[in-house]
Formats: structure tokens, C-alpha cells, sequence
């Protein structure tokens, strides 16, 4: 029997976008929204974000393929932001975006004024632990509420047992977490001027730290898990992909992943895994227990810090840290996304990891399929023939051998 017919019903699968080109991927890859940031009012200034033309192109192209393209404007605003993000909204109304994910009150109301059209959702960085704090969105009009990443499955579910129906529940299911309560860190600003809660948070919960004893300063204690220091507000990674049943049954509608500043072998891997296993269980829950360690494998072949669950099955202990280092684990190499094909058959491919003729290397189609291929040849814009490709956003043409696709992506085991 299909988990449809048992009243289940499939949660959207929402992939984050750095930049247009990560937008298709993402789309093609299997979301089915992806959110984005434009180049103000967002919470990840320091990534590329949107200009108006490319988000124009990027809601365009989402919606032709039937998926949705949601715009976060989530910043703690002052006094000084407001003009600009009524602005900011009249423009985002013209562009017709599905929704815009939202934190502050103040900005909420604007939003409601200046493009009713628009659904609104509401931040993590709202700090969305009850169902009486849903009740309120949910009356002042917002379609959906983003929990926080503090909440336990148990207390999802006791959220979702309590609010309208309508009201819907997005969690994050997989990426990085951030060690203060739903992502509302003052460190960033009290280390170096630059407020997380308005987009420009430096990340110093990575940075390594030292003791320092009160009467005696400038003597410097190492906090030591072993010779390289300990990182002590550094998180591991969610990752849920093995507890897909469990989320679904929680009455969670969408699956967020956390990474708008990620590459497009991030998102094509973390979107395709999920995409697969969320189908999947929905046609069969036998066969998703059975590809289980296929997901493990393909969830792994991008940059990550260790997997932990988070707080889903109670308080993280200990092990949900890393204490030795900052860095995270990459097992593959990201080397470009396949695009238009010459005459002679070779490919164009903007090089963003040097590789060679003769390497072999991995190529990951949309449809799910690995193809290990060896570099027949690769040429520059003119037509001659390379070795290999120093120069990192070279465009060069490429021939593997075998018939590729656009948007196909190109990787290396390390």
C-alpha cells in the first residue's frame, strides 16, 4: 500500500541556491523549491546572492519546471532597513516569488502591505519552539512556520497535533548547524563589528580558541582535545536521510537543507540523495530500508563535518561537536558542470578543479546514475588540444568518451 493511501502525505524537499546557476541544479537535481537570497535584507550576506535580473530568470526558470522559489528577507531589521525592505517587497511583487521567509514583526507587517499576493513564511531565527507561537503566525496570516532547530521530533509532533492543518511545518532535515538558539549569535558581532543577525555573521563558532586566566592577561591556555587545539563551539552536520519515516510521521511538510553558500555538487548531491529516498519510501518503505546505504554513500561524496541528528531524539551530548579541528571532510572533488555540446563532440565546461587527460572521473547525471569515465581529450576555446586545466573558471571543452547531457556534473574521488 502507498503511504498516500494511508492519509501520509509527501513532504517538499526544499534545497537552498547560492546563485542562478546553483538555482537549475537544484531544480534539476530534484527539489522542489529552492530558496534564495537577494543582495540585501537576507541572512547570508557574504554569499553571492541574487541580483533582480538573475532572480527574475531563476523564478522563471523554477516555474517552468513546476517548482517554487521562496526569498528569504530575515534579518533583525533597525529603523534604518525598513524604506528599503518596503522597496525591496514592491520589487519582489513583480517578480512573483511563492513565498518570503520572514523574522521580525515589523517586517512581516510590510510585507502583508506591499505584496499581499506573496505567501509568508516565517524563520528559524523566529524562535518557533511551541504551538501557541504557530497559533500567532498563523492568525496574523503566514502560511508556514520554520521550527527550530531545538525542537525534538516529539515536540514537532506535539506542534503539529495542535495547529490548523493549514498551517504548515518546515524543518531543517540536513547541513550545517549553528551552536546559538535558532541561529541568534552575538559573537560574530561582539568579536569583529559584523552582526550575524543582519547577514554577516563571520562563522567565529569554526575559529579555534584559548583560556585566558583573568590575572594574567595575555597568557594564553590551550583547551586542548590534542596538539591542534579544540574548536568548542563547533558543530557536526545534521543528517537525516536515515530517518525519513520518522520525520514523515512527525507531520513535517517540507524538508529544508541548510547551505546557501554551498556548490553545486553540494546541492546536486544532497538534493538528488533526498529526492531519491523521499520517493522512495513513499513507493515502498521496504525499498528505502534496503537503499539506506546507498544514501550513506552518496550523502558523503560532498564537503561535510561529521553527521550528527541534532536535538530529533533529545538534547545533542558531547558527540555532536568537533573538538580537534574546523575542517570539513571531502572526499570528492568538485570539477564542473557539463554544458552545451561543439561540433567536433566535445562539451564546454567551466574548470573549477584542475584535472587532466586520462583521469578518470565521475559523472553524476540528474536521473540518479554514477558513470566512471576517462578523459578522452580536452581542448581550450581556440581548439587546442590540453593536458590538463590550470587556470580555475577556464572554460574548456571536454570529451569523455561516451555521450553526455547538460547540466550533468563532473567530480573526482580524492
Amino acid at each position: 500500500m502507498l503511504m498516500e493511501d494511508l492519509g501520509y502525505k509527501k513532504p517538499e524537499l526544499l534545497i537552498p541556491a547560492s546563485n542562478l546557476e546553483v538555482l537549475k541544479i537544484a531544480v534539476l537535481y530534484g527539489a522542489d523549491a529552492v530558496y534564495i537570497g537577494g543582495e540585501m535584507y537576507g541572512l547570508r550576506a557574504k554569499a553571492k546572492n541574487f541580483s533582480a535580473e538573475s532572480m527574475k530568470e531563476g523564478i522563471a526558470f523554477a516555474h517552468a519546471h513546476g517548482k517554487k522559489v521562496y526569498v528569504t528577507a530575515n534579518i533583525t531589521a533597525h529603523n534604518e532597513d525598513l524604506g528599503g525592505i518596503e522597496k525591496y517587497f514592491k520589487e519582489l511583487r513583480e517578480m512573483k516569488p511563492d513565498a518570503i521567509i520572514i523574522s521580525d514583526p515589523g517586517v512581516f507587517e510590510i510585507a502583508k502591505e506591499t505584496a499581499p499576493e506573496i505567501e509568508l513564511h516565517i524563520s528559524t531565527q523566529a524562535n518557533n519552539v511551541n504551538y501557541a507561537t504557530y497559533r500567532f503566525w498563523h492568525r496574523l496570516g503566514a502560511k508556514r512556520v520554520v521550527s527550530a532547530r531545538e525542537l525534538s521530533l516529539e515536540e514537532i509532533k506535539g506542534i503539529r497535533d495542535n495547529i490548523p492543518e493549514d498551517l504548515e511545518i518546515e524543518t531543517f532535515v540536513h547541513g550545517a548547524m549553528c551552536m546559538a538558539h535558532s541561529g541568534r549569535c552575538l559573537l560574530s558581532n561582539y568579536f569583529t563589528g559584523r552582526d550575524a543577525n543582519r547577514g554577516a555573521c563571520t562563522h567565529p563558532c569554526r575559529w579555534k580558541y584559548y583560556l585566558v586566566e583573568e590575572t594574567r592577561p595575555g597568557e594564553y591556555l590551550p583547551v586542548e582535545e590534542n596538539e591542534r587545539g579544540t574548536y568548542i563551539f563547533n558543530s557536526k552536520d545534521l543528517c537525516m536521510i536515515e530517518y525519513i519515516p520518522m520525520l514523515v510521521d512527525a507531520g513535517i511538510n517540507s524538508f529544508k537543507v541548510e547551505g546557501r553558500m554551498k556548490t553545486a555538487l553540494y546541492v546536486a548531491s544532497v538534493a538528488r540523495t533526498y529526492r531519491k529516498a523521499i520517493d522512495d519510501f513513499f513507493e515502498n518503505p521496504a525499498l528505502y530500508e534496503k537503499n539506506i546505504p546507498y544514501y550513506r554513500e552518496e550523502i558523503s561524496k560532498c564537503t561535510y563535518r561529521q553527521f550528527t541528528t541534532g536535538f530529533f531524539f533529545g538534547k545533542p551530548d558531547a558527540d555532536a561537536q568537533i573538538y580537534d579541528n574546523n575542517t570539513y571532510i571531502k572526499e570528492y572533488t568538485y570539477l564542473g558542470i557539463i554544458g552545451e555540446k561543439n561540433k567536433e563532440g566535445y562539451y564546454r565546461l567551466e574548470q573549477r578543479n584542475k584535472f587532466c587527460a586520462g583521469d578518470e572521473i565521475e559523472v553524476m547525471k540528474p536521473d540518479g546514475r554514477n558513470l566512471m569515465l576517462t578523459v578522452k581529450g580536452i581542448r581550450d576555446e581556440e581548439g587546442n588540444e590540453m593536458e590538463s586545466c590550470p587556470h580555475p573558471k577556464q572554460v574548456i571543452y571536454v570529451d569523455l568518451g561516451e555521450g553526455l547531457e547538460e547540466n550533468d556534473i563532473l567530480r573526482r574521488k580524492e
